[in-house]
């Protein structure tokens, strides 16, 4: 089993496929065992450098919690040096997408191009959804928000008019319905905390690789205008939007594509 030692955790990392470098930032709460599907995807254009981040999958918890995300950036490139890898192409999304962002306004010159698929800068950029908040608030109304977040059109009537938008939610809802271990749900409320600072609103003039900044239309979590606004400060971004929310990469066809385009330079 893979392991890198950084003094505080162990992370666990996994490298898939053969082509051009990528090294992939999972969202809130995910891992690679959660996300193979995905990974198996992106493996068969790229050799895919992916890691379960710190408290999550199995990679332990750190011996400090993180107070923001920049010990998620220095393990990506620690991680990198780990495999031998001077740079990389850079994908995140979701949660991934803000560590992407982090780790880009950080190491500039380790990123050859940059996709960052919905997500926030922080700051005057615009936060996506507290998530940290959630756990607070009544069961069937986090379950509502939860919902909309995902893409602010669902509700029954709507699920019940798109099947496969109702496969979707399904699927999504049955991966979270197990409950976590007591060691996963800290590494979870980890992330969230770290993730409540995150602001790179003022540095993301630095990122120099050129970028695709991805996002659905209907996305209730990170907001389109957080996209737009990401667009704006990092110089010659590309922004493209695509017909679903939060999982647009699985909701529009278009989506994954483009971004396996973009990254390969097709």
């Amino acid at each position: 089993m893979p392991l890198l030692d950084r003094g505080d955790v162990e992370l666990y990392y996994e490298l898939r496929g053969t082509g051009p470098r990528l090294l992939f930032f999972n969202g809130s709460g995910a891992t690679i065992e959660g996300s193979s599907l995905l990974l198996d995807i992106l493996a068969k254009d790229f050799e895919v450098l992916v890691h379960d981040q710190r408290g999550l999958g199995r990679t332990g918890l750190p011996s400090t919690p993180p107070s923001n995300l920049a010990p998620y950036a220095t393990d990506a490139a620690a991680l990198l040096d780990a495999v031998g890898w001077t740079d990389a192409l850079v994908c995140g999304i979701s949660f991934g997408g803000m560590v992407a962002q982090e780790f880009a306004v950080t190491y500039p010159d380790r990123v050859r191009r940059l996709a960052l698929l919905c997500t926030s800068a922080g700051g005057a950029g615009g936060s996506s959804y507290p998530l940290h908040t959630l756990e607070d608030i009544e069961p069937t109304e986090r379950a509502r928000i939860s919902l909309h977040n995902l893409d602010t059109r669902f509700d029954d009537t709507w699920l019940a008019e798109h099947p496969s938008d109702r496969m979707l939610v399904d699927f999504t809802m049955s991966r979270a319905s197990s409950p976590p271990s007591d060691v996963v749900r800290e590494g979870e409320r980890y992330q969230l905390a770290a993730r409540a600072t995150h602001d790179v609103w003022d540095r993301l003039v630095n990122v120099t690789a050129p970028t695709l900044i991805a996002a659905g239309r209907f996305d209730g979590l990170a907001p389109v205008a957080n996209s737009e606004a990401i667009h704006q400060r990092i110089p010659g971004s590309s922004l493209r939007f695509y017909d679903g929310g939060h999982l647009f990469v699985a909701q529009d066809p278009a989506a994954l594509r483009d971004v396996v385009s973009f990254l390969k330079n097709n």
